[in-house]
């Protein structure tokens, strides 16, 4: 009877130890560093309570379309052509690729190649759909299951790729996450220029090297009446308005490996960029096979220059140059060094929340964290007297210490429903003692004998206690699971407190009054 296992005292002191530990570091001067074998980590803002910028980002899922379009004509061209099959017109039609194959003969040959371009889905079937129309059209059409899964990859791509880019702007514990299954949340607690925010991630950075179709004159290239395989892009060099492209790129920026701020040999900002050995291959081969023709370095649609080729580049590495200042070429680099986006990304919201805002925040909640605490404290001494009162009081202490040395040790940013969350499971702990001395009073009403009541009363409160906290665990996994910002933020804290709520009643509040019964041995309880 009131057994006192040696491993639930051990487990008690690593578990108050651990709080306190991880704990201290918070409520040390920001000048003040722990020891280097003692936890340092110390529990992060959210931006409610920092301040800085939120972006709500939405995948430009028209656009993602419509390039996934036009690359399927770039495919269809190249298979046709492998095949030998004759064809016109291939284009975007109505929001499908059609084709015409001008001779009868060859129309199931080409429907059979074509059928084979698209993406295998789960159910083995393609995400293109080949149908053949009147005059010998053939009707390339992507399924709705390919466009979301493209734009699902997207956002799963675009949150790594963000990830990269804020890093490397200094911020410290952003948070990116997905909302629904095109949209971007990005909070940057510290940032309070938003507008610096976006122009850092809000550029997709796709750069391709593609030739300069030098037979295209001024004139068609104005008009737009270029080649088939040919497309127009606006340029930004100075020397010319746009330039006629070939629609195959060279290179691509996904092979590029590194890209670094530099200085050509006439003192401009430049940036300089090392390929990969497939992309050093590519343009090696690029290179010597067009010397004295043109290629265009292409940003996101814009030619940035288009020098002429005077030699072969096999070393894998080059250099654009254009209108950059030293400052724009060092966003460029770390936009190539972390990727182009899949898609362009569209705000839908932004908003700043100032420092002093943040501030004002923090001093609030732990103000109405302070009272709580006060009055929870008053209401257990009033209730159940200055002993057992205290020993709730000293597991709620130790509850406390254990929500933020778990919040402190796992990185776990603290947010204004956060603090709610906190406040509520004070509550919570507080009622499970409720339920706990309760069962007490009522075991020695029965009458049993105090050790009796105080073993019974914990084992049959537990139930009760087990019963309500994994009702409020599954209720907060499913608030994290499906909320976004804030409302994870408090779940994430209300998780957090169930465990160490449990915890601090069950076996904290157990030990201290078993220690104080064994002291005292008294034949009623003060209670």
């Amino acid at each position: 009877m009131l057994a006192l296992p040696r491993w639930r005292v051990a487990v008690c002191a690593v578990a108050v130890l651990f709080g306190l530990l991880f704990t201290l570091p918070n409520f040390l001067p920001a000048d003040v560093s722990m020891p280097g074998f003692l936890p340092h980590q110390r529990l992060s803002l959210g931006l409610d309570l920092q301040g800085g910028s939120y972006l709500l980002l939405e995948v430009d899922t028209a656009a993602l379309k419509a390039e996934r379009l036009n690359n399927l004509v770039e495919d269809v061209r190249t298979t046709l052509r492998e095949q030998q099959i004759i064809f016109s017109n291939p284009g975007v039609v109505n929001g499908a690729v059609s084709v015409r194959i001008n001779d009868g003969a060859q129309l199931d040959a080409a429907r059979t190649a074509l059928s084979k371009l698209g993406t295998p889905l789960a159910t083995g079937a393609r995400d293109v759909i080949v149908t053949t129309g009147p005059e010998q059209q053939i009707i390339l059409t992507l399924q709705n299951q390919a466009l979301t899964a493209d734009a699902s990859k997207a956002v799963d791509q675009s949150i790594e790729i963000l990830r990269k880019r804020i890093d490397a702007l200094g911020t410290k514990e952003p948070t990116i996450q997905r909302q629904g299954t095109d949209r971007i949340v990005i909070e940057v607690p510290g940032e309070s220029d938003p507008e610096r925010l976006k122009a850092v991630i809000g550029q997709t950075a796709k750069l391709i090297f593609q030739m300069v179709d030098e037979s295209a004159s001024p004139s068609d290239v104005a008009t737009g009446h270029v080649l088939p395989e040919d497309v127009v892009m606006p340029s930004t060099d100075g020397y010319a308005p746009a330039y006629a492209l070939q629609r195959r790129s060279v290179v691509t920026g996904e092979m590029l490996t590194d890209a670094q701020p530099s200085f050509d040999q006439n003192g401009r900002s430049a940036v300089s960029f090392r390929f990969n050995g497939k992309g050093a291959q590519r343009f090696g081969d690029a290179t010597s096979q067009n010397i004295g023709h043109k290629f265009a370095i292409v940003l996101d649609g814009k030619v940035l220059s288009a020098p002429v080729i005077q030699s072969a580049i096999t070393g894998g590495t080059g250099e654009i140059t254009g209108n950059f200042t030293v400052k724009s070429s060092s966003d460029l680099a770390l936009l190539l060094r972390s990727g182009a986006l899949p898609a362009k990304l569209d705000v839908q919201e932004q908003r700043t929340v100032g420092a002093e805002l943040g501030a004002d925040s923090v001093r609030a909640g732990a103000l109405a964290g302070i009272i709580a605490v006060i009055l929870i404290a008053a209401f257990m001494f009033l209730a159940y007297g200055f002993i057992f009162g205290g020993i709730a009081v000293l597991g709620l202490l130790a509850n406390m210490m254990m929500i933020f040395g778990a919040m402190s040790m796992t990185g776990a940013a603290l947010t204004l429903p956060g603090i709610a969350g906190l406040i509520l499971t004070i509550a919570m702990a507080v009622d499970a003692n409720v339920l706990i001395y309760e069962r007490i009073r009522d075991e020695e009403r029965a009458g049993r004998k105090p050790a009796m009541a105080i073993d019974t009363g914990f084992d049959r409160a537990s139930v009760s206690i087990w019963d309500a906290n994994i009702t409020t665990m599954i209720s907060a996994l499913i608030l994290f699971q499906f909320g976004a910002g804030p409302v994870r933020g408090f779940a994430w804290t209300l998780s957090i407190g169930v465990i160490t709520s449990v915890f601090s009643a069950l076996l904290i509040t157990r030990l201290l009054v078993v220690l104080w019964f064994r002291a005292n041995r008294k034949k009623s309880l003060p209670i």
